[in-house]
């Protein structure tokens, strides 16, 4: 059994189309299981962008610079899910993949950047225009910038619970959620110093303190607070707070939820939150076997890239690794370079 993890780099991943993202100092990788029944797996180098590597140790501010880093990272991860869901089912491996077309997807390049910004203008819309046009259309009735504030973030609370617990009814965002839930077991077994395989790491609860959806509800409270400060200003000026305080917003969150989880077996800190981790209940779900090897995939790949597990573990070999158009790669052979910047922690 290998000690616990006492460092501080934290590593961290997402679930994606029946698959589970890990992120470690070097690597990224992506494991997905492909319609045939078998594992793939996708590793690409994690650099930093400029600008966060800049801002890496000014706190606060790095925090929406590396929200956008990990978006983007999230959707390569989406995008080459998407592409193994499409290979056949007949049981052929991806050693014949499909020849590419000028139809697939790209993982990098302006589409990528745009599809984040999307992502993000959507949430921005959603969970922070949409809440205050509602209160503009109820403030005739409310007499205090209180309340009116209160309303608002409740509103926004509301929309951001409603969503998570309505996309659960989808049958493809339902196993989408258990494969988050195995993300977080495999995380929690590895912090832990277990064995990494399915029977140790389903031990763990479903619950992780780093998780995004504790990020989101960390950002909705403290967002509810600064509007708080700000009082009841005139729409156009109320507008604009609600779209250029989130990134401050979203760095401070990021400086909370990293404190907490570098101090979660301290009571207060536990206590203060828990209804982040029971808001996760709503994002994730009990994980079946060939998921949780799926999760365990993905991380044995990225402590190898980090040097933590010898290339030549046997337990690598469950899966098959594979570039990003889907063409076979060979094993994993050491030693990985030593010159090499990593991204933030």
């Amino acid at each position: 059994m290998q000690e616990p993890v006492t460092d501080h780099f934290a590593y961290g991943g997402q679930a994606v189309v029946e698959g589970v993202m890990m992120r470690g100092r070097r690597q990224m990788a992506v494991a997905v299981r492909a319609p045939s029944g078998e594992i793939v797996v996708w590793s690409d180098d994690v650099r930093a962008s400029r600008l966060a590597r800049r801002v890496r140790t000014k706190p606060v501010v790095r925090g929406g610079v590396l929200l956008w880093d990990t978006m983007t990272l999230g959707t390569r991860a989406l995008v080459f899910s998407a592409a193994v869901g499409m290979l056949p089912r007949s049981g052929d491996n991806v050693a014949t993949p499909p020849v590419p077309t000028p139809k697939t997807p790209t993982l990098a390049g302006s589409p990528l950047w745009l599809g984040v910004a999307v992502s993000i203008l959507f949430a921005i819309t959603v969970f922070f225009v949409l809440p205050l046009v509602i209160v503009e259309a109820l403030d005739p009735h409310i007499a205090s910038a209180f309340v009116s504030n209160v309303v608002e973030g409740l509103i926004r609370l509301g929309l951001l619970v409603g969503y998570m617990h309505g996309i659960g009814f989808l049958p493809e965002i339902r196993r989408v959620y258990a494969y988050h839930g195995a993300e977080h077991k495999a995380m929690h077994a590895w912090e832990a110093g277990v064995p990494l395989d399915v029977a140790h790491v389903r031990r763990f609860p479903l619950e992780h303190p780093r998780c995004g959806t504790a990020f989101m509800l960390v950002v909705m409270l403290l967002s509810l607070a600064v509007f708080m400060a700000l009082g009841r200003p005139d729409l156009p000026l109320r507008l604009a707070s609600r779209i250029v305080v989130v990134p401050l917003v979203a760095g401070v969150a990021y400086e909370l939820l990293k404190f907490g989880a570098r101090h979660a077996a301290h009571p207060a800190l536990r206590a203060i939150f828990s209804p982040s981790l029971k808001l996760q209940r709503l994002t994730t779900r009990e994980p079946d076997d060939g998921m949780l090897e799926v999760a365990i995939a993905a991380l044995l790949h990225v402590l190898a890239a980090d040097g933590r597990l010898a290339a030549s573990d046997p337990r690598l070999g469950a899966a098959r690794r594979v570039d990003a158009g889907l063409r076979p790669l060979p094993p994993l052979t050491p030693p990985f370079p030593d010159a090499f910047e990593p991204a933030a922690d």
